[in-house]
Formats: structure tokens, sequence, C-alpha cells
């Protein structure tokens, strides 16, 4: 085989018609390529050299015509390269090693450069089945919060209405700036090879940001300045955003918080009392089902590998519990305001009613958590015991 590059230097591009033509050219075999660049011999022996194939003079009087024997060898920067496993995830390593972190999931990562590092570079301890469809769904159902809530409906119900639903929007304000938090923290520390879950906690992370954006300009809707942060609240706070390891951290953020705002959520859509509160309540419910979806599959999974973490799970819920004893827990406003919202009227008979109410809220609340620890694998009453130690604060 021949070619003739004619004055195209392998410099500005020759190299590309080369190795096209060695694609045609069996392992051993020869091309005689012909240029007229002045650097043409030079810059030609070089490329070969770097890419292990031969090169020679053509001989006879032809001083513009090299011989190039195509190597039998990958080369010289492929030698020693990985492939970055499958490109689905369907079949993903147990432990990418770490050079694979930077790549792309599917490459061919050339030997040698930056190792960086990441906690979560196991498979079992970030993983869920679930998460690709998750993510897709997640993407799907994203919301625009200037126009998903009907901002200019009436608000026309009294102040004290109004000055409830301020103090729970408040309350929804701190929860979800630490639930927005925490997984933020986490991200970083995926490796990306695990690029479905890297994906879904940044989607996650977008949710409760706009769940704050959401809450704060509904609390601000009618101009009053926001409610009570109690002491107790951000000290049951905090224990979530101290919490170092990722599943124990989905046990308390996302199946028993997160999981009992789905509850919270709900009542606010029912008793809310105008439907820029409902719309708020609803859109971010859908929202909230996805991460204690995510929460609950991921320990699922790793406990179907590692039974042992029950052990974890259930002392992390008592060292939390021991924390918190002597706080106050959930702001006493907060119940107030949820029983003012359930009551709808400022009789005797109204707040009973609506003290009923929350009440119910609560133990549907308890039910939740017993029933998302028991499919975690905890006996009845493992998980009952373990849903009342959860704090009072909800989240």
């Amino acid at each position: 085989m021949r070619i003739d590059l004619d004055e195209l230097g392998i410099g500005r591009g020759g190299h590309l018609l080369v190795a096209h033509a060695l694609r045609g050219v069996e392992p051993g075999a020869t091309l005689e390529v012909t240029g007229r660049d002045p650097m043409f011999a030079l810059h030609l022996e070089t490329w070969c050299r770097t890419q292990g194939h031969g090169c020679a003079p053509g001989g006879g009087d032809d001083a513009d015509t090299l011989v190039v024997t195509r190597g039998t060898a990958d080369s010289a920067r492929l030698r020693g390269a990985s492939r970055a496993g499958d490109v689905t995830a369907a079949h993903l390593e147990a432990r990418p090693p770490a050079e694979w972190g930077l790549a792309a999931r599917g490459a061919l990562v050339e030997a040698g450069g930056p190792i960086p590092h990441f906690a979560l570079d196991e498979r079992d301890h970030v993983w869920a089945d679930i998460v690709p469809r998750l993510y897709a769904q997640a993407v799907s159902a994203q919301w625009d919060p200037a126009t998903a809530v009907p901002w200019d409906a009436p608000i026309d119900h009294p102040d004290e209405v109004e000055d409830a639903v301020v103090q729970v929007m408040t309350y929804l304000i701190e929860n979800e700036q630490v639930a927005l938090m925490v997984p933020a923290r986490f991200l970083g520390t995926v490796h990306p090879y695990f690029r479905e879950v890297v994906q879904l906690l940044a989607v996650q992370v977008a949710d409760e940001a706009r769940h704050v954006e959401v809450f704060t300009r509904r609390a601000r809707l009618t101009g009053r300045e926001l409610g009570l942060s109690s002491i107790g609240g951000r000290a049951s706070l905090a224990t979530l955003l101290d919490e170092p390891d990722f599943s124990v951290s989905a046990l308390l953020l996302s199946v028993l918080g997160e999981g009992t705002f789905l509850d919270l959520l709900a009542f606010l859509m029912t008793y809310g009392p105008d439907p820029v509160t409902q719309a708020v309540a609803r859109l971010a419910l859908a929202d909230e089902a996805r991460h204690v979806a995510f929460g609950q599959a991921h320990l699922e999974h790793r406990l179907a590998v590692e039974p042992q973490l029950r052990t974890t799970l259930r002392a992390a819920v008592e060292r939390r519990h021991d924390a918190l004893r002597d706080t106050a827990g959930l702001n006493d406003l907060v119940f107030d305001a949820l029983v003012v919202l359930a009551a709808g009227a400022w009789t005797p008979e109204a707040i009973a009613i609506g003290h009923a109410h929350v009440m119910e809220l609560q133990r549907e609340m308890a039910e939740g958590r017993t029933r998302r620890l028991g499919r975690l694998g905890f006996t009845a009453e493992e998980a009952a015991a373990l849903a009342a130690l959860h704090t009072r604060n909800f989240m």
C-alpha cells in the first residue's frame, strides 16, 4: 500500500492519514508513505516510534518515501492502559481503581497521571439498583417555582392563621437547608465511576434548594418576618450534619427524617389554608418521596450484602436519641401552628379537632417510620422501639 501526503506535514495533520491507512494493514505488513514537507522524515519517524510502528527509508532514489511497518504492540501511551469498567450500570466494579476517578466510565484510561481520593469508592456503600430509574424520573419531574406555584392566588384567611403558616414555613426552611447540606457534603466524596449516584445526589441538592426558595417565598408572601427558630430544632438538625457515614446518614435523614416529612407535607396539602401553601407542599412532597426511595433502597441493598450493618444503624438511632435527650424537641410554636391550621376556626370544638388531627399526624409518622424500618429487616418490636426514639423535631 502507498499514500502520498504531498506537502502536508505530519505535525499539521498528516499523521491522521497515515493512521487511517494503517488500519487496513495487517501487523508486520508495510505501508509506503511519500511526503514533501521539509520535516517529513524526522516527524514521521518520531510519530511511528511513539505509536509502536517501525519506520525505515524507502530505498532507491526516492528520498521522499519512507516505509512504515505496522507494529504488533499498542502505542507507547496505550501500553498499561485499563478500560474503566462497563459503560452501563448493569455490571459495575465493586471497587474501581482510584485512577479511574477523573476518567469517563468506559474510557481507556492511560496509565499514570493523578490518583484522586474518593472516600466512597465501594459500590455497595453507595449503590441501589433503583438509582438510574430514580435519576431519570427526577430529571423529568423538575419544576419551576415561578410557574408551578399559583403565587397570585388570594390569601384571605385571618392574620392568626397566616402567622401559623409563616411559623410552619420557617420550620420547613431550616429543615430543608440541612436536607440540602447533607447530600452536598457527600456528593464530592463519591467515586465518579458511580455516576448515577452522583447525578441523583446533585438533583437532590437542587430539589432542596428549590424547596428552601418556595418555602421562604411563601413565608414572606404577605410581608411578614419569619418565625422562631428553636434551640431544640437546631440541635436536632446539627446531629444530621455531624454524621460522617453515608449509609447511617441515609437512615437518619432520608428513611426517618424525610420519611416523616412525607406525612407532614401531606398534612399541609390537606389543611393548608390557601392554594399557595397547598401547592408548595404538594410539589415538595413529590421530590421528597424520591429522596426517601433512594435512602430506603440503598439501605436495603447494603443490608442484603452486609446484614451486620443493622447493629450500626440501631446504635446510630440510639446515639442520636441520647444526644437530644435534654432538648425540647419540636418547637411548641410549630405544634400549635399545625393545630391552628387543622382547626380552621377559633372555637373550642374546632381547636379540639385540630389538636386531634395533629396527634393523629404524629401517630402516622411513627407508623411510617416503623414500616420503613421493618423493610430494613428489623423485627416488629425493634422497628417500633427505634421509631419511638426518633427525634421529636420530626427531621
